[in-house]
């Protein structure tokens, strides 16, 4: 996988969609896979609480992004299977092949990394319990990768190559 450009979009770019719960080891994985494979990786509900975009905006941005034909590793903005739909889409109709990768990691886990975190047992129940009202796990019609959030990345990233 390269991250340069394309004159054509005929070879079908990658797009790595990753998601999962709060501090399951989504922006590790992301962020290291992009970096091996020089792929640009972008953390959408970062970009959309920062700048405090609107779904319909960051939808634009990723058509925009897009376009440039860059492999890609697109984290977050994709909870929801509607969500994960749309974004699809888009990369489809731009010539990509997108690939779902649900980060899991067990609720005790995820609990003590958000209270490390944020330092303070209040304010991470509170997160945990926002982000997994609205998290819905994937269908088996999207034919997510699996990896759990508690194994290396050297594990996670056999899974992935093995299963793209």
């Amino acid at each position: 996988m390269e991250g340069k450009k394309t004159h054509s979009h005929a070879s079908g770019q990658r797009a790595i969609l990753v998601f999962g719960a709060p501090c399951s080891g989504k922006t590790t994985f992301s962020k290291r896979f992009a970096e091996q494979f020089k792929a640009t990786f972008y953390d959408l509900d970062s970009l959309k609480q920062e700048h405090d975009l609107s779904r319909q905006f960051v939808l634009l941005l990723v058509e925009q992004i897009a376009r440039t034909g860059t492999t890609l590793v697109l984290e977050g903005g994709n909870d929801t299977e509607k969500d994960r739909r749309e974004l699809a889409e888009i990369l489809r109709a731009a010539g990509y092949s997108p690939t779902l990768v649900w980060i899991q990691t067990d609720v005790n886990t995820i609990r003590a990394r958000l209270k490390n975190r944020l330092k303070s047992v209040d304010k991470a129940k509170s997160v945990y319990e926002n982000r997994v009202q609205v998290l819905e796990a994937p269908s088996d019609a999207e034919m997510p990768i699996v990896l759990s959030g508690k194994h290396t990345y050297n594990t996670q990233l056999k899974q992935v190559l093995t299963q793209l």
